[in-house]
């Protein structure tokens, strides 16, 4: 079971992770362009660190754990299992928010921005919000479940989150503040799209915590594995490749991989 201190750092890293959305609108807000090489190569370097940590360190501990409580071949099995629906989770939510409303689908600053003016405030501001609600929910919580299990794999997990974050925040805070005019506004609900994820971690904690086992741990952790593997092959990998700087983005997902290979070397 979880201690109260390991809770306390679990939230503040997601909350950590969730506003980093707000660099985003920094970003728009305060350069005319924004490097695509440097996205590119931080968007493959966080599918780098997310798909390494999934499959070098959640899904062999969960198989691990699984496998001593119910036997090897069916705690695989399971584990499995459970990997596949964190996948089927975060595609279901991805085939209810449409494209255009989705702030995880990336676009460039031009495309944001000659879209905006077409939107009302109303219809953007309430549909980004529900797509940022739905979206960041399972990422909180991933994150969260991942904080648990230790900072040595937490703090990579919570640094590759936060950089997916920021073309987030880019997607939240261009298409609000060309409809309004007011950067205010487009920053109030940037932040409220990283806020969604430590009030998933809370759900999730409100939920999980009174239940927490090894067993319960080992479930979230191939879950957690499921959702970042889908995140980072629908999401940050097409997202790198979008800029056009394809041998820069390759060299980012090497780099997050070797980046957590040495760091799980020596922690």
């Amino acid at each position: 079971m979880p201690t109260t201190h390991d809770i306390i750092i679990a939230l503040l890293l997601t909350v950590a992770a969730g506003l980093s959305t707000g660099v985003g609108a920094l970003i728009s807000f305060f350069t005319k362009a924004t490097d695509t090489r440097v996205l590119s190569a931080a968007l493959g370097l966080s599918a780098g660190v997310m798909i390494y940590v999934s499959m070098m360190e959640l899904l062999p501990e969960a198989f691990e754990t699984l496998g001593q409580s119910l036997g090897q071949r069916p705690g695989t099995a399971i584990a499995l299992l459970t990997f596949f629906c964190g996948i089927a989770l975060i595609a279901a939510i991805d085939h209810f928010v449409p494209e255009d409303e989705n702030p995880h689908e990336m676009h460039s600053l031009s495309e944001l921005s000659s879209k905006a003016p077409h939107h009302h405030l109303k219809r953007t501001a309430t549909m980004l919000t529900l797509a940022i609600g739905i979206h960041n929910f399972p990422e909180g919580m991933a994150t969260f479940i991942s904080a648990l299990d230790g900072l040595d794999v937490a703090l990579p997990i919570v640094v590759a989150i936060a950089i997916h974050n920021i073309p987030e925040g880019i997607a939240v805070s261009v298409p609000i503040y060309h409809s309004t005019g007011r950067r205010s506004t487009a920053i109030k609900y940037t932040l409220l799209s990283g806020l969604a994820e430590p009030v998933g971690a809370l759900i999730g904690m409100a939920f999980l915590l009174p239940f927490w086992t090894p067993d319960i741990n080992a479930y979230c952790l191939a879950a957690v594995a499921g959702i970042m593997v889908y995140i980072s092959f629908d999401e940050l990998l097409p997202g790198a490749e979008r800029y056009g700087h394809h041998h820069i983005a390759l060299g980012g997902v090497i780099a997050g991989m070797a980046i957590m290979a040495v760091s799980l070397l020596f922690l």
